[in-house]
């Protein structure tokens, strides 16, 4: 009886042993499992991050600065010398400061253009209230001034814009064709600026929207007109005002986000999702 219970009691140790050691192993190859998606995911994330919103000038100097020393790790190593929660962080912040960077890039980019575009308006205004007041000499001076003005415009539109606008065989018509489609090209590029605004003070979503006011009066107004006479004084000149507002309000938006960075530029904007989407993303 002995024997057998020394038996039936070694059994037992040995298969306790045997699933402890079986459990030790699954631990152990489902935490190398995890250690491996996690990496692999930071890695996907960080390249990325790189390929998407490239380094800045200033991380690229820093990054020489850097080389120039001797005995300098190489990525992957530095990479598997730090944690993951340390990388998550270095890459929060690295993809914070490219978004913003790339923002405001595009933010600069966007009022270039647009300043361009709307100093060419303000100039067509104002030969505009010259030709209506001029006789002679200078009358004439002012139609081949705006005649050119609408060359040099043409020269950066599309083919159908070029036609549209070249089918007219007087300057009046054809100058008021022009300010129609810039007003009307300028619509939708305010509107998208006015969406951008949003989780920046009042003063600037006030001074944004109100310069998109302006732009769609504009359009209206030159849409009305079938020649300079339909354009009166008082019109013209609150015109003019309206596109130094629609100018000013650029500068107002680039010098804010140049001295502040937007919260929402570069943690959001975050929405709700349907269940079953958010199911799908678990799964991914």
């Amino acid at each position: 009886a002995l024997e057998q219970g020394r038996e039936v009691l070694q059994e037992g140790v040995e298969m306790t042993n045997s699933v402890v050691t079986n459990s030790i192993s699954k631990a152990k190859a489902v935490s190398q499992a995890v250690a491996g998606g996690v990496e692999s995911v930071l890695g996907m994330s960080e390249d990325l991050v790189d390929h998407y919103l490239p380094m800045t000038e200033e991380e690229l100097g820093n990054l020489a600065t850097t080389v120039q020393g001797f005995g300098v790790a190489s990525v992957e190593e530095q990479r598997r010398q730090r944690s993951y929660f340390v990388r998550l962080g270095s890459l929060s912040g690295r993809l914070q400061h490219r978004a913003y960077q790339h923002s405001l890039a595009k933010l600069q980019g966007f009022r270039h253009s647009t300043q361009d575009t709307l100093a060419r308006l303000q100039l067509a205004i104002k030969l505009i209230e010259s030709v209506k007041r001029e006789v002679g000499q200078k009358l004439l001076e002012g139609r081949e001034k705006l005649h050119q003005l609408w060359v040099d415009w043409s020269l950066t539109q599309p083919k159908g814009n070029q036609v549209r606008t070249a089918c007219q065989p007087e300057v009046e018509p054809r100058t008021l064709a022009m300010l129609r489609i810039i007003t009307q090209q300028l619509q939708p590029a305010y509107e998208r600026l006015r969406l951008s605004t949003h989780g920046l003070p009042c003063s600037i979503q006030e001074a944004v929207a109100q310069a998109t006011r302006h732009i769609h009066k504009l359009h209206s107004s030159f849409s009305r007109a079938v020649s300079f006479q339909d354009l009166s004084r008082t019109t013209l000149a609150h015109s003019q005002d309206r596109v130094a507002e629609a100018r000013r309000s650029l500068d107002v938006l680039l010098e804010y986000v140049t001295h502040n960075t937007p919260l929402n530029w570069i943690v959001g904007p975050f929405r709700a999702m349907a269940k079953g989407a958010q199911d799908g993303r678990k799964h991914e």
